[in-house]
């Protein structure tokens, strides 16, 4: 599973903490949600956010290390643009602003998970891999 990263997983100690194998893919830039802060990062609609992609087979462990059957956080699948090779989707987590404290607002009703889900549709939120550097 690839996965977008631009909180506290981007620091490979933190990782190696949470997951048994992992590879950073490289860089990558989250279209349609910014970075908001709280207690912990999070996202808002809207801007873009810088992070990293990394890979790993271990969802389990990164959906318990943000705590996603509690609803700190939801991990949502968005289009991946990268080149041949590489899988067509990665997965984003999304923390509960009310929870985290954070000054973000997601908009419509009904459940916070519902609400994520509805914007990164209507908004074509997508992750882009930053073309390396030529060497």
């Amino acid at each position: 599973m690839d996965v977008f990263v631009y909180g506290t997983l981007t620091e490979p100690e933190r990782v190696a903490e949470v997951v048994d194998s992992f590879v950073f893919v490289g860089s990558a830039t989250l279209d349609g949600l910014r970075l908001v802060e709280g207690r912990y990062p999070t996202l808002a609609p809207g801007g873009e956010t810088a992070g990293r992609l990394l890979r790993t087979e271990a969802a389990d462990a990164l959906d318990a290390y943000e705590d996603v059957d509690g609803g700190l956080y939801v991990r949502e699948t968005v289009p991946l643009d990268a080149p041949a090779g590489y899988p067509e989707t990665a997965a984003v987590y999304v923390g509960d602003p009310d929870r985290l404290d954070a000054d973000a607002t997601w908009p419509g009703s009904g459940p916070f998970p519902d609400r994520v889900g509805s914007v990164l549709d209507d908004r074509g939120v997508r992750v882009r891999l930053t073309p390396r550097d030529p060497v």
